[in-house]
């Protein structure tokens, strides 16, 4: 995992902000039209959360009729397979431009759906030695040693230079083809081969983090004529610098939106990772792959058979606070939390688990169910405040804590729904939800529903309810301040 660490000497600051969530069923992308440009050398960075779906990291070229591929382009994506690749369709000069096929098992693979991961794909056709003109970095260290089709030819167009264009999030070959990630400090380079230092280094802690532009290693980065630098500060669907695909290089480079709304742009960053649920890490009555993963991985529907799922990030100490927005109910969902070694396979009586159970509105210790408060329906937000500095956690309805609670009552737990979080066991507890052909919205901060209100933890996150005094969003910065 690549989770940025608080604190030390590195240059990086907390700059990044912002990052954009990409869902592939919503068909999202930005684009944008090239002015001539530099067919055989630039520069693509990038820090990604792939969410375990193919992903169209990056796409540079056009379209075609008629013609064999439909199209001459470099693909940059995360394949059917799992693994990472690069491609080029069709090149003008080159009929075969692959460094990696991703659906062949070529390139690396990303397992970890919970880390951050930077990219860097640097082509310079002009070099003179075939292993310079293509050069790629994953969190500071050079590619090599995977099964390469080929390397470009020297001075070889990699598209076209004239009606090309750059999309992120689809590719052109293939029109029905999007992303499913996160995406942060996402640049393009015209005319220039960076390499890695340009764009990150190795903090303190020896891992790989973003720095400015300009307080890298490898020096200030000239963005060239069609350059362009998104850190998604915005939330507009305009082509313009209000919009979601702003270009703040200083070149006005805006890319166009489609698909995509304010409710996409998260805090979600390689500086500041924030808990999703883990496609990892799902059981139940149907077994593993009984649940559908949508929305950055906050969005999760169970297909008719009981199944659980876990969080990415779980906790000992701390106070924590999340949301979970029901989508609808069809048998008898419950939110909760569940320890690292419960038993997924058999969530509905596993040792380990304490749920708020919908249909009822009773509370479930592993096995035993005792009524606790006000059943909830679709729509219904259900917030989860847990105590791990005194062992307890409280759930609320709407923003009303259920039982009378008062999560800031400390060691007297008033009105909490269990007390016992420290004494049960001395595993790490996560967040965790079942369900039975239903689905929900899971808010750790970092929501893909819509808040009318919006309220932080201080600093992080955007709740639709104001956690208690003294909880956290459930975040890497948090954990490491808090947990």
């Amino acid at each position: 995992m690549v989770f940025p660490v608080v604190g030390g000497t590195q240059l990086t600051g907390d700059f990044v902000t912002n990052s954009l969530r990409l869902n592939d069923d919503d068909s999202p992308y930005l684009e944008r039209s090239l002015s001539s440009p530099n067919t055989d050398k630039f520069t693509v960075s990038c820090w990604v959360k792939l969410c375990g779906g193919r992903s169209q990291i990056a796409n540079i070229g056009k379209r075609l009729t008629g013609e064999a591929g439909d199209n001459r382009s470099i693909d940059i994506e995360q394949g059917s397979t799992g693994r990472l690749g690069i491609s080029a369709y069709n090149g003008v000069a080159d009929s075969n431009v692959a460094a990696y096929n991703s659906n062949t098992g070529e390139g690396p693979l990303i397992r970890d759906h919970s880390a951050w991961n930077h990219f860097v794909y640097a082509f310079d056709t002009g070099q003179g030695t075939a292993a310079n003109r293509f050069k790629w970095y994953i969190n500071g260290v050079l590619q090599s040693g995977y099964n390469t089709t080929t390397t470009p030819s020297q001075n070889a167009d990699l598209f076209d230079s004239s009606g090309s264009g750059f999309r992120l999030g689809r590719a052109y070959n293939t029109e029905s083809r999007y992303a499913d990630m996160y995406v942060a400090e996402y640049y393009y380079v015209d005319g220039q081969q960076y390499d890695h230092t340009y764009f990150g280094e190795f903090n303190d802690n020896g891992v790989w983090v973003p720095v400015e532009n300009g307080k890298g290693a490898g020096g200030t980065i000239t963005f060239g004529t069609n350059g362009f630098y998104l850190q998604f500060k915005q939330t507009g669907t305009g082509t313009n610098s209000s919009g979601i695909g702003a270009d703040t290089s200083g070149n006005d480079n805006h890319l166009a939106v489609n698909n995509l709304a304010a409710t996409d742009v998260t805090e979600d960053t390689p500086q500041n990772n924030f808990a999703t649920m883990n496609p990892l890490d799902t059981g139940g009555g149907g077994g593993p792959g009984q649940v559908t993963f949508a929305e950055g991985n906050t969005q999760i529907t169970a297909n008719n058979n009981h199944s659980a799922v876990r969080a990415t990030q779980g906790f000992r100490n701390g106070k924590w606070y999340w949301e979970v927005k029901v989508i609808n109910i069809s048998g008898q969902p419950a939110y909760g939390i569940m320890t690292a070694n419960a038993n997924m396979a058999d969530q509905q009586n596993a040792t380990g688990t304490r749920w708020y159970k919908a249909d009822s509105g009773n509370k479930i210790t592993d096995t035993t169910s005792t009524s606790y408060g006000n059943s909830y329906a679709a729509n219904d937000i259900i917030g989860v405040a847990v105590d791990m500095d005194n062992g307890a956690i409280y759930f609320s309805k709407n923003g009303t804590f259920q039982n009378s609670g008062d999560p800031t009552s400390g060691s007297s737990k008033t009105g909490a729904a269990f007390t016992d979080l420290l004494t049960a066991t001395t595993e790490h507890w996560l967040p965790a939800i079942k369900q039975y052909g239903e689905g929900a919205s899971v808010n750790f901060g970092n929501p893909s529903f819509s808040i009318s209100s919006g309220n932080t933890d201080g600093l992080y996150g955007n709740f639709e309810y104001a956690p208690p005094s003294g909880y956290y969003a459930l975040s890497t910065k948090r954990l490491a301040e808090f947990g």
